[in-house]
């Protein structure tokens, strides 16, 4: 959840971690630090609650000379936001440093110990646990620091990412990881460490990812040596990086959820890109080919995701299930693993992450494949944890999303899965050919489609001013549409922190119909389909309550035109591929109310991009 950096080499650490900094912010952003060993052999540490900004004004006036550090922003689990438990964190005799991005699950207990033992504690945070921890094992086991932590790593309970630098060994930085994502760049006689990849980029394409439980010694002028916490060494695996520095560039937008919105024609048909001919009748996903037979084979598909990534889950629950002719459960992963699920061997498990690191959905895959069941991936990010876990998988291919409110994850996600269950059900001979062409077509024209909605941003403005201070709103759909509702809920309270919810338009008289009225915004998708002349009649059951009626209509709608306050109209479009194309105005609209609201849009309270602890 954290955002880790850390470099050595030849330049200024400070310049290249600050960057890194701003560029993992969206890890968190509750504080933010950095310790740097300067050339006379000082352990300078500075760290500000608030957002990067405010470590970087503080530090303006401090000594941040150096060419080994380390730097962190924070997203807060133990202890609240403030200077004090901001990272770093020394260890009993501030000759250590660490940052950690995870949760140490036994801190309470190493706690106990420590202070019987003599040590004192500055902060309420676990990070503060596992430096005094490896400090007590260095000093009372005569143990070199690489040493101490892998002793000490073999104590804790929980997850981890953690850089630690020792005063007394200014050529050294050991990075180690169990359930956060770590990634070291190797550069020309430098070394850069990091959360992810975006703070790497711009100085180096030669990457490691570490696995669970390896431990990573970075010497100045030597090559990186991977070894586990049981002191095995192991080989290092150099990856070519695939992202490009302009990805993670705003590009003139004023936010990066913009840019996200309007990048989603292109994202759409990135992930398409290789899998579809339509001339030809062709989908193929290179990454379940191999597993095709345990898709025609499953008596079940089941789905597990958090968030977003959950609601794209339920759009490919309609879509697998109609053509398909596959039972498809769709979980959140939190509640997953700690249910006692029923899983079978011939289950087929399709784990959704943007980020492929989210806790939950890491957990219950390996629950998943404890019982023998086949784990199919849908990851954006390329070499994340998900991925590596999975039996095989596709990638989105959307590119880096920095905007913590997911948006242009939700379409390629929806993209892959929907190719994913065409691809399945041609297998299996259950949907007919001349649907299956007509299905690839439309598909085909989506990033058309998208684009033309992306031309009523205007209209779509002026409907944000309008409800912009609404305390409360109401998302409707139907079938494919409904999990578009939830997605639209969900958009609009994290970014403008108004209250709001999904329903499925029928069930708005089992209760939600009791909070309308003239101050209640209903936002409903109504286009053709089905479906339609009930959610007719679902809009006049709000109207007849003097709801305010905002409608994603078919282009051409005159019946609904004639009921609503306002529409938004899409181009007609595919029942099964609606949501690709009624999702956009929800997350312009979201978007624009949090704007006029003054609220941190790609970085709202109390959220971060990635979730890595439970």
């Amino acid at each position: 959840m954290c955002g880790i950096v850390g470099y050595i080499g030849n330049k200024q650490a400070y310049p290249v971690m600050i960057k890194g900094l701003h560029r993992l912010e969206y890890r968190g952003y509750d504080s933010a630090g950095v310790a740097m060993i300067n050339d006379d052999g000082e352990l300078n540490v500075y760290k500000k609650k608030g957002k990067v900004t405010e470590l970087e004004n503080f530090a303006k006036v401090q000594d941040i000379s150096g060419t080994i550090g380390i730097g962190h922003t924070r997203w807060a689990t133990h202890g609240e936001p403030n200077d004090v438990n901001s990272h770093p964190h020394y260890s009993q005799s501030g000759d250590l440093v660490m940052i950690h991005n995870g949760i140490i699950e036994n801190y309470a207990s190493l706690k106990e110990g420590l202070i019987k033992r003599g040590h004192t504690f500055r902060t309420q945070t676990d990070t503060e646990v596992l430096i005094h921890l490896i400090e007590d094992i260095k000093k009372s086991e005569s143990m070199k620091t690489g040493h101490a932590v892998l002793a000490a790593l073999n104590k804790v309970i929980g997850a981890y990412a953690i850089v630690v630098l020792d005063k007394n060994d200014p050529n050294t930085l050991i990075a180690a990881k169990k359930g956060s994502p770590m990634v070291i760049g190797i550069g020309d006689d430098e070394f850069f460490i990091a959360s992810d990849a975006s703070p790497i980029v711009e100085y180096t394409k030669n990457v490691v990812y570490l696995e669970d439980e390896q431990v990573a010694i970075v010497r100045r002028g030597e090559e990186v040596k991977l070894r586990t916490i049981k002191d095995k060494e192991i080989p290092l695996y150099v990856h070519e990086l695939e992202m490009e520095l302009e990805a993670i560039e705003k590009g003139g937008y004023e936010h990066f959820m913009l840019k996200e919105i309007y990048e989603q024609p292109r994202s759409v048909k990135d992930s398409m890109r290789g899998r579809l001919n339509a001339a030809e009748g062709k989908v193929q996903l290179g990454g379940i080919v191999d597993h095709l037979g345990k898709f025609k084979n499953a008596k079940r598909i089941m789905i597990i995701a958090c968030g977003t990534s959950w609601h794209a889950g339920l759009v490919a629950e309609y879509i697998f299930e109609e053509y398909a002719r596959i039972p498809v459960e769709v979980e959140y992963a939190s509640e997953f693993r700690y249910r006692n699920p029923i899983i079978y061997p011939d289950d087929v498990v399709i784990a959704i992450s943007q980020s492929g690191e989210t806790a939950d959905t890491l957990a219950a895959i390996e629950l998943a494949k404890s019982k023998g069941a086949t784990i199919i991936g849908v990851c954006n990010v390329v070499g994340s944890s998900i991925p590596r876990a999975s039996h095989a998988g596709s990638y989105t291919h959307a590119g880096p999303e920095i905007g913590v409110a997911s948006t242009k994850a939700f379409t390629a996600q929806v993209t892959v899965l929907t190719l994913m269950a065409l691809h399945v059900a041609h297998a299996k001979g259950t949907i007919a050919e001349s649907r299956y062409r007509q299905l690839l077509y439309e598909l085909e024209s989506i990033p058309n489609k998208i684009e033309e909605v992306l031309k009523q941003n205007d209209l779509i403005k002026e409907i944000a001013n309008i409800y912009k201070d609404a305390r409360n709103a109401l998302y409707l759909g139907r079938g494919y549409t409904f999990p578009v509702a939830l997605e639209g809920a969900l958009k609009l309270k994290e970014i403008s922190y108004i209250h709001a919810e999904g329903y499925p338009a029928a069930e708005m008289k089992h209760g939600p119909i009791a909070l309308i009225d003239e101050e209640m915004p209903v936002f409903v998708i109504a286009t053709k389909g089905l479906n339609y002349e009930k959610v007719v009649s679902n809009i006049q059951e709000v109207k007849a309550r003097k709801g305010k009626i905002i409608a994603v209509v078919t282009h051409g709608d005159k019946d609904v035109k004639g009921m609503a306050d306002h529409v938004i109209e899409i181009p007609e479009t595919d029942e099964s591929l609606v949501p690709l194309v009624s999702v956009i105005p929800w997350q312009l609209l979201s978007y624009h109310i949090a704007v006029m609201r003054g609220c941190n849009v790609d970085q709202p309270r109390n959220l971060a991009k990635s979730v890595t602890v439970e």
